[in-house]
């Protein structure tokens, strides 16, 4: 309110010294935010280019289905297995039930804040930029070691086709990495190059090629539920919880593993040609299509194969086709859906790590050169090769218990702050438009933070290790790098 009473500045006297901006104190510097709206306005925006909107929600759905389906059936069943029995049908379902409450969280916000930084990018909106950076951290280890542990399982199921078509497998030497009898897993390699290659012709080409994988996969599982319910027996199913719930709790936060597609649907927000409508529809029907499926193979396999021989068998599904018809034309048939079902997991999960650093790098957090946009492609062709060669790599080198455990602790912490993100939105901007809304909101999201905790807390001490190093070098790496770097920063400058 303005003083008309107060009296001008006697004339010659000195004007009030200007004061300078103000900056923010170290905790405000900690929790600046990015606002949505910016957020949005800078989507597709790249170092010398800009992504293309060119996928729908048919593709959107394959991409989440692409990423999701195959991990948990075709590689990680034969380590849950033998920690919950028969009753890791229930495990399934728990994790799915933790995905679905997060995955309400995520259709939300990936309806209103349609960009490519999946969680990371509403974290920044809502929580800060340290949150932001952790969770984009986290997204890192989710989906590159993702990638790495598919790919490590690719090479079981490549081994089951040569050894049913050509009659030989590629020696362990250099089919595994060290610790599994091997020296270099070439396989894992060269299916992440393979990703690598589909990638860098772009978003609309990708999808297309992912598209069709998908179609297999789900074929090949399909087949085997026909094929394998003949060899059923009963008396499999007894004991159904033979390990206590404690057990089957173990299982479900291992197989949680297999329920990260939805947030790498998330990361096209910025190449779909409707994020506002197609974002969440494609997102909720892909969790409904996985889980069903999954629950449908583990049912069918516990059923076929007692739960005791699971242990250690990478490549189950295929073994017991082999069982129940006596024949291997079956198992060469599973084995080749497979590896076409893993290859899809690694192509798009891939997709979405390339993505999750390129709106980190925009942001000035990680280096441009993971921004840089093919102008021919629409891709980021350095990002995407620098990703790929370091993925490929860690699947070469590192044994697939050790990488799987160490992503769903990644997701879970990523999806947790997804939860906390939609309650704080709610609150901060109550009448931003929603094209979807988490019902029974702060409700639901509260529920999947705590399930996301509970999960958290199922995982060995080894893996909490693994993540609490990992996390203090996120941190070493921001304080040193990006806080000084953050566009958000260089803007108060």
């Amino acid at each position: 309110m303005l003083d008309h009473g107060a009296a001008p500045p006697a004339e010659g006297s000195d004007p009030q010294p200007q004061q300078p901006p103000s900056r923010p104190g170290p905790l405000g510097t900690l929790m600046r935010r990015k606002p949505v709206e910016r957020l949005v306005a800078e989507g597709g925006q790249g170092e010398g280019g800009s992504l293309r909107r060119s996928l729908g929600m048919w593709q959107l759905t394959m991409i989440s289905i692409g990423a999701t389906l195959g991990t948990g059936i075709f590689v990680v069943l034969g380590e849950a297995v033998p920690d919950a029995g028969p009753a890791v049908i229930i495990s399934f379902v728990i994790a799915g039930i933790t995905a679905l409450f997060s995955a309400l969280s995520y259709a939300e916000l990936a309806g209103t804040i349609p960009v490519s930084g999946s969680s990371y990018s509403y974290a920044y909106a809502t929580l800060g930029e340290l949150v932001a950076w952790v969770c984009g951290w986290c997204l890192i280890l989710e989906y590159g070691v993702s990638v790495a542990a598919v790919a490590v399982g690719w090479g079981q199921y490549l081994n089951e086709l040569l050894s049913g078509t050509l009659g030989f497998t590629i020696p362990d030497v250099i089919a595994a990495p060290p610790g599994d009898g091997g020296i270099f897993n070439l396989p894992a390699l060269l299916v992440v190059l393979l990703a690598m290659v589909f990638l860098l012709g772009g978003a609309k080409e990708s999808a297309r090629a992912n598209t069709i994988m998908v179609a297999v996969k789900i074929a090949a599982l399909l087949l085997f539920c026909g094929v394998a319910f003949q060899g059923i027996r009963a008396g499999n199913y007894a004991p159904f919880m033979p390990l206590g719930m404690a057990g089957v709790s173990a299982a479900g936060a291992t197989l949680f593993f297999s329920y990260i597609g939805f947030d790498a649907a998330s990361t096209a927000g910025e190449e779909a040609k409707n994020p506002q409508r197609d974002l969440p529809r494609a997102i909720m029907l892909s969790l409904v299509i996985v889980t069903a499926l999954y629950c449908l193979v583990a049912a069918v396999a516990v059923g076929a194969l007692p739960w005791k021989k699971f242990a250690g068998t990478e490549a189950a599904l295929a073994g017991i086709m082999k069982d129940v018809t006596g024949q291997g034309f079956w198992a060469v048939l599973l084995a080749l859906g497979a590896v076409v079902a893993i290859a899809s997991v690694v192509l798009t999960v891939l997709y979405g790590q390339t993505r999750i650093l390129f709106a980190m790098s925009r942001d000035g957090l990680v280096p441009k050169v993971f921004s840089k946009v093919h102008p021919k492609t629409g891709a980021p062709r350095a990002n995407t090769v620098i990703v790929s060669l370091f993925c490929g790599i860690l699947a070469a080198a590192v044994p697939l218990g050790q990488l799987a455990d160490a992503t769903s602790i990644g997701t879970l912490f990523a999806f947790a702050l997804v939860n906390v993100a939609v309650i704080v939105l709610r609150k901060t901007r109550p009448d931003m438009p929603r094209s979807f809304r988490t019902p029974l909101s702060p409700l639901f999201p509260a529920i999947g933070f705590v399930l996301c905790l509970w999960m958290m807390g199922s995982l060995d001490v080894v893996t909490w290790v693994v993540f609490g190093v990992w996390m203090v070098a996120g941190l070493v790496f921001y304080f040193a790098y990006g806080m000084r770097r953050s566009r958000l920063a260089t803007d108060q400058k």
